[in-house]
């Protein structure tokens, strides 16, 4: 780098009033940056104030930061309507509500993990957000690549509907879609041979040191297994939020919509750690959120097929789809009992 070329362009910008300043910067530019400030400042009251190390975290305490990030994530789409206009408000939040009904049905492994891992109740909160933190970085990347992909070769969007109709069908089929056992799964055994770890009582920590020698935990394990299980959801997540904000195919992404991508995925992502908190006593009750995510799935898909025909569904429409099936399926959740197993008669 030309030393002299930095040296001159730092003076100009230390000299240059702000308002002068501000006036170079482009509109994206300027959204860009309050979009990052807002989530720096966020995170750093999450970490400082709301997730302290070794803390638990209460159903008060969970319902306070569930409030936090629904509300600042509202608040982000009064700012997207303000700044870019009614259109590009509901297609964040119809992104955002299909993110944010996704991470429920997560929460159903992320118990699952934290079980098999017996992680105790102290250690869950900061493992999860580390988990999901690196989990933003690896979105935040797919998402770059996807864009990419489709701004290319426009015939991808029609690969992803396709996939999404199969997964929605699928996952409507399906009994039970949250089992698994993750001591057998290949990749549990690949990261016990690659890295040095210790069965060790993790008391909190990472890393543990031993003769001279650094051992990584079952937290560490634990933290690698959440993100990429999330990066395991974000295949079906990407191309429905992709598929909500694209006006067509052959459409070239603008910046409002990166924008919306980017900043939906990152808000739904960031409130799933209090909202595991805030849900796990009642994941089990939410019983019929998978055939109402299903049935978007399949929604979705079929939307981004038939733009090969020229049919294109506006988003307002898309958006009252995602409201009606995941109000509906919460409230059959709750309204329609479980039936209770007969007693089975005991052989003698």
């Amino acid at each position: 780098m030309n030393i002299t070329l930095l040296t001159t362009t730092i003076t100009t910008l230390v000299s240059t009033p702000l308002s002068t300043l501000t006036m170079a910067l482009t509109h994206t530019e300027i959204v860009y940056g309050i979009f990052g400030i807002v989530l720096i400042i966020a995170l750093l009251l999450d970490l400082g104030l709301m997730s302290k190390k070794g803390k638990e975290i209460s159903i008060k305490q969970a319902s306070i930061q569930t409030a936090f990030w629904i509300g600042l994530s509202l608040a982000f789409w009064v700012f997207v309507w303000y700044e870019n206009g009614s259109n590009a408000a509901t297609k964040y939040i119809s992104a955002y509500l299909m993110e944010w009904s996704l991470s429920i049905d997560n929460i159903f492994v992320f118990i699952l993990i934290f079980a098999a891992f017996k992680v105790k109740e102290s250690d869950m909160g900061r493992a999860l957000l580390i988990g999901i933190l690196l989990a933003i970085v690896f979105r935040i990347l797919f998402i770059a690549v996807g864009i990419g992909l489709i701004d290319r070769f426009h015939w991808v969007m029609y690969i992803f509907g396709a996939f999404l109709l199969y997964t929605g069908i699928k996952l409507f089929a399906q009994k039970e879609s949250h089992e698994f056992n993750m001591m057998d799964s290949k990749f549990f055994k690949w990261i016990q041979r690659a890295l040095p770890f210790t069965d060790e009582e993790p008391m909190g920590k990472y890393v543990i040191k031993r003769n001279g020698k650094k051992f990584f935990t079952s937290l560490t394990l634990v933290v690698i297994v959440l993100a990429v299980t999330d990066i395991a959801f974000a295949l079906d997540s990407i191309p429905t939020v992709v598929s909500l904000v694209k006006d067509s195919p052959n459409a070239a992404f603008s910046s409002s919509d990166i924008l919306v991508i980017y900043s939906s995925n990152i808000f739904a992502i960031l409130g799933l750690r209090s909202l595991f908190f805030l849900l796990r006593g009642a994941a089990n009750k939410f019983r019929f959120l998978q055939q109402g995510i299903a049935f978007i799935l399949i929604f979705i898909g079929v939307k981004m097929l038939i733009e090969f025909f020229h049919i294109h569904i506006p988003i307002g429409i898309s958006l009252g789809v995602i409201v009606l099936c995941v109000g509906i399926s919460i409230a059959a959740s709750i309204m329609i009992p479980v039936k209770e197993e007969s007693p089975t008669t005991e052989q003698p």
